[in-house]
């Protein structure tokens, strides 16, 4: 995961780690780095991005939180377990990471869709993102918390929920691997055109984030770029309770 970002020599500026716009938990993201691990690989670990009391906090809004729906996995065959989507406003810290990780993604974002050859056009701010969203009819919120218990698991997915989709997503580890539950890993997999799918175990601790592919991700080739599909799942839960917080950057129709 150490390959030189994609068409470098179009790389817009990232947002320094120093940015004051940036709250606390996203000052020292190692932007170069995040850059090259998404165009090598799809995904990118952001350590510690929530401190363990914030982290209990949101796994506590599970029962306690203002959410819009429940979705019940094994009703809909996507799996085992539950998950709620927010309402709005979101509470904190969610309402405040979502525009910062957008201002932290978007050159990326840009960069990707330019050279698949689709509209790159996203607007500076999540605020008038969320503008173009709600005017194409996708207005609901799908920020997320998840909670898987022992048996439980999620099928491979892609999260797209309307024409409009930001290329990038957020999911973060709320629950404490060997302590709060065993089993449950993430797993990303990659379709490239004529070759088998490569399957990857992402590692996390309680409180670490993982930015990743919505659905297709460009590759350079020998004739310009290609699309490789990505899926996301979770393997079964062994023991224990596992919450995730996700954090989707277009709203569903």
């Amino acid at each position: 995961m150490s390959q030189a970002p994609l068409f470098a020599s179009h790389e817009p500026a990232l947002p320094s780690a120093g940015d004051p716009a940036l709250p606390p938990a996203l000052a020292a993201v190692d932007t170069t780095r995040l850059a090259q691990e998404l165009d090598g690989a799809g995904w990118s670990r952001l350590p510690g991005l929530l401190s363990p009391d914030a982290c209990r906090a949101l796994a506590d809004l599970y029962t306690a939180g203002r959410f819009r729906s429940t979705v019940v996995m094994a009703r809909h065959n996507f799996g085992r377990g539950e998950y709620k989507y927010f309402e709005y406003p979101l509470p904190e810290p969610l309402a405040s990471l979502r525009p910062a990780l957008y201002g932290l993604l978007l050159p990326v974002a840009r960069r990707w869709h330019e050279a698949l050859g689709a509209d790159a056009a996203f607007p500076d701010t999540h605020a008038g993102y969320l503008e173009r969203c709600h005017a194409d009819g996708q207005t609901r919120p799908t920020p997320l918390l998840l909670r898987y218990g022992a048996g439980d698991y999620n099928c491979l997915h892609q999260d797209l929920y309307g024409e409009l989709v930001f290329p990038l997503q957020v999911a973060c580890l709320l629950s404490e691997p060997g302590r709060d539950f065993s089993g449950g890993e993430l797993v990303l997999t990659e379709q490239r055109p004529r070759m088998q799918s490569r399957v990857t175990v992402v590692p996390l601790r309680q409180g670490d984030a993982v930015v990743f592919a919505v659905h297709d991700r460009p590759v350079p080739g020998q004739r310009g770029a290609y699309r490789v599909k990505m899926r996301h799942g979770v393997s079964p839960v062994l023991s224990g309770e596992r919450h995730v917080l996700g954090i989707i950057f277009h709203d569903a129709s």
